[in-house]
């Protein structure tokens, strides 16, 4: 009788944490559902994606031209024309929102959680490949930047020159914000872009937040005076080609059915695998 007195207790207390699992389990289930019925036909998808690294492709040529020519010419007058520009209107609340802008490449201790849980959301709704492109080329981003800082060598901005409203270390080209933006927040409008169709609300969150953020740290970074603008067009150019080598590489992983089937082009009849049943 003593045992069974105990367990009650026990059960009483098993019985909440069995109903919020079951709760948990029921949304993973919904999103799942909600991101099925939105992705794009397969055909749609690859046809997009290879578009885009087309054009991110070609940014390679230009992006080595800027490289070789700052190497050479640390200081141009075009760019202290440019910041001087940018900074002419010091407006309290214009300074607040560019240094906001440029929150996240700063605070290391929240864009890489941001990071990570983006990519756990992913993961959550099973598009997994997508997942670890989100995380991979983020790292592989950031890695690339310190190594071609190094080969150019170029210092940044200075006070005798221009205003200086947040002080950076390390070289200057290309702008390590811009390079990070362009991958994270790129590539999630690229999966955006060709992964869904624009018929729910999120679907425009997930293209039109990303575009502000990848739009606006270039402009950013030059009001705030950490980099030249000559630095912000060469983190666009090079974060744009690795995103574009990034999709390349997605859309030959997507088409063989690495971690996430294929959607059915017109005429096929399998969209999604399901186990086959066998019975002895």
């Amino acid at each position: 009788m003593m045992v069974v007195k105990q367990q009650e207790p026990i059960k009483k207390m098993e019985e909440p944490v069995k109903k919020v699992e079951a709760n948990v389990q029921n949304v993973v289930e919904q999103a799942q559902q909600e991101v099925v019925q939105s992705r794009e036909p397969w055909y749609r998808v690859s046809r997009r994606g290879r578009i885009l690294s087309i054009v991110y492709l070609v940014e390679f040529v230009l992006f080595t031209l800027l490289a070789v020519f700052v190497r050479i010419h640390p200081i141009i007058p075009v760019d202290i024309l440019i910041t001087q520009e940018f900074q002419e209107s010091q407006m309290p609340w214009l300074h607040t929102f560019m240094v906001w802008v440029s929150y996240l490449g700063n605070a290391i201790y929240v864009y890489v959680p941001l990071i990570l849980l983006t990519a756990l959301v992913f993961w959550f709704v099973r598009l997994r490949l997508e997942a670890l492109f989100i995380v991979g080329l983020s790292i592989i981003s950031s890695l690339l930047n310190g190594l071609l800082k190094l080969i150019v060598n170029r210092p940044r901005p200075t006070a005798n020159l221009v205003e200086i409203f947040q002080h950076a270390t390390g070289q200057s080209f290309p702008s390590g914000h811009v390079m990070s933006y362009v991958s994270f927040f790129g590539l999630l409008f690229s999966f955006g872009l060709i992964l869904f169709r624009r018929n729910r609300w999120w679907h425009y969150a997930l293209l039109v937040i990303p575009a502000l953020f990848v739009v606006l740290v270039g402009p950013s970074r030059i009001y705030l005076g950490d980099h030249w603008a000559s630095d912000v067009i060469g983190g666009y150019l090079f974060g744009g080609l690795l995103l574009g080598l990034a999709l390349w590489l997605y859309l030959l992983l997507k088409e063989r059915g690495i971690l996430t089937p294929r959607i059915q082009k017109p005429g096929e009849h399998l969209v999604e695998p399901h186990p086959v049943h066998t019975t002895h």
